[in-house]
């Protein structure tokens, strides 16, 4: 039976938890507030930044078609540029407010989903920005030329058109590489087995490729960069789960005899 002292905390009234929420929550929009107002005066150079795939592939110029078009990118950019740097704040803000109603294991459990997160989140945009953006741009780029008939189609991107482009990019592959937290979370949490996973392998394998072709342009190289990865972050959380079910019973086996 667990004892009490395992819990860091205390029981607090419903009062005082809605209190800690509201002071958490409130350091999160702080932080969110002073990294977008960092991020939109840096605005430009960070755009500058995504737009070197679309001028390695050759194209110099971006259009807007509307008057606010041009100042709600950058609006755009200051903001997704803020959910970037102050999730660390955010994240530790959840962290500190769920925490102390948490047993020492299941914080041992959690804690590193929570590290692994960003860093896999930045392995799956970094995927994106240096090899699946530039292979969809050269893909979609190059259906540029003559039609017939003396017209010619030319690629006139907008400024707003190309920021949700890439960002699509960059969400869905930083997305798609949380797969194992979110498979190991599920197993943890007891919703699906090791077994069941394992199983299911053939139906993971065509779900993968349904959500490469679904999230990227229709040509072959952009969707294999992103179900490629899909399907060898499915296999490495197999093993995964397997060392720590393993290793959860031998720690189980050691306190059963420890208690004998």
């Amino acid at each position: 039976m667990v004892s009490d002292n395992e819990l860091d905390g205390t029981e607090a009234p419903l009062l005082d938890h809605l209190i800690e929420l509201r002071r958490r929550l409130l350091y999160c929009v702080l932080a969110l507030v002073l990294t977008f107002i960092v991020c939109f005066y840096f605005a430009k150079p960070i755009f500058g930044i995504l737009v070197r795939p679309l001028a390695e592939a050759g194209q110099d110029r971006l259009v807007f078609t509307q008057i606010f078009e041009a100042f709600l990118v950058q609006i755009k950019v200051g903001f997704f540029g803020a959910l970037m740097l102050s999730f660390p704040v955010i994240a530790n803000q959840l962290w500190q407010f769920v925490a102390p109603g948490l047993y020492r294991k299941e914080k041992k459990a959690l804690l590193p989903f929570l590290l692994a997160t960003p860093v896999l989140f930045v392995m799956g945009a970094a995927l994106a920005y240096f090899f699946a953006i530039p292979v969809a741009l050269h893909f979609l780029l190059g259906l540029e030329g003559d039609l017939g008939g003396g017209v010619k189609q030319e690629a006139l991107p907008s400024v707003g058109n190309y920021l949700d482009f890439v960002m699509q990019f960059l969400f869905a592959f930083g997305i798609s590489f949380l797969l194992p937290v979110l498979l190991m979370l599920l197993e943890r949490a007891g919703i699906v087995t090791y077994e069941q996973l394992k199983g299911a392998w053939r139906y993971a394998v065509v779900a993968a490729f349904a959500v490469a072709a679904v999230l990227t342009p229709p040509d072959i190289g952009s969707q294999l960069l992103l179900a490629g990865p899909l399907c060898g972050l499915y296999f490495l959380s197999l093993v995964a789960i397997w060392f720590t079910r393993r290793r959860r019973e031998k720690e189980a086996a050691a306190e059963a005899a420890a208690g004998e």
